[in-house]
């Protein structure tokens, strides 16, 4: 599939991705992990979301664009340049939250709402503070992850890490969770009671 057979691009994804390869961004997630993040979002309307890593914000433009009106959307990165930067395209919607913090401290003292989606594209929420993310899933919930196959910037023993965490979350039996060979290896769960 090429980018001219996505449905309904942002309107500011072609800008954000411009500026994102300028300044040597290669971590982005691709636009088959966009418009699955967009499907999933629109699934739930007056959703709350959760986004963990929020980088250049190429995946958090096509989540904004599946929301309806009545929901919100929580993103955070570390990165202050990247946090200013996303600010500079979306700080003015009212339904998003912009969070400039280290996202495991973010989760260990965050006590609001549980979250209908979270995406988590950082190490924690990722390869630490699972338990606690699951805690702040709502039942339904969908916790969805990228870059599950190997990735050319993975430093060395990276791969033991996607195994052990693949093999925890197959073992946990609040999800269901499929695997998929897609975009850059995607794993979606799904929390039961």
């Amino acid at each position: 599939m090429n980018d001219t057979q996505f449905q309904d691009i942002p309107k500011r994804y072609s800008d954000i991705q411009f500026k994102s390869d300028a300044m040597g961004f290669n971590m982005p997630s691709d636009m088959y992990m966009g418009s699955l993040l967009k499907t999933l979002v629109s699934s739930k309307p007056n959703g709350l979301f959760l986004e963990l890593g929020t980088g250049t914000g190429l995946s958090l433009s096509w989540m904004l664009d599946g929301m309806d009106q009545g929901s919100r959307m929580v993103t955070i990165d570390n990165d202050e340049n990247l946090v200013d930067m996303v600010k500079g395209y979306f700080g003015d919607k009212d339904n998003l939250t912009i969070v400039m913090a280290d996202a495991g401290e973010w989760i260990e003292t965050y006590k609001g709402q549980k979250f209908d989606l979270i995406f988590a594209d950082a190490w924690p929420g990722k390869y630490s503070h699972i338990d606690e993310v699951m805690d702040l899933l709502n039942v339904g919930g969908f916790y969805v992850l990228d870059d599950m196959d190997t990735q050319p910037n993975w430093p060395e023993g990276h791969q033991d890490k996607v195994d052990a965490l693949l093999t925890y979350l197959e073992n946990r039996k609040d999800l269901n969770l499929t695997k998929m060979n897609w975009s850059t290896g995607v794993l979606i769960a799904t929390k039961k009671e």
